[in-house]
């Protein structure tokens, strides 16, 4: 079920948002909507030099295998 949002903004920001949002042909809310979720998706990558990182680190790739195998046994818990 949808939620409705009010958010306040300044005059400017209005006008900045209402302007790019009309270059696009979008109305405002699914402007907003659409570039949050954008942002959100990009929190959740990783760049090419942090993969790097990560795949030449054999401590992090070991406990990374270790998890999988855990994680394909049902065994240990799920921490958020």
């Amino acid at each position: 079920m949808s939620k409705t949002v009010t958010i306040r903004l300044s005059d400017e920001d209005y006008k900045a948002i209402s302007s790019v949002a009309e270059h696009e042909r979008r109305p405002i809310s699914n402007f907003i909507t659409h570039r949050v979720m954008e942002a959100i998706a990009d929190m959740n990558k990783v760049d090419d030099v942090e993969m790097r990182e990560i795949l030449s680190d054999e401590k992090v790739m070991k406990s990374i295998g270790q998890g999988q195998k855990q994680f394909g046994q049902r065994k240990g818990r799920f921490v958020v």
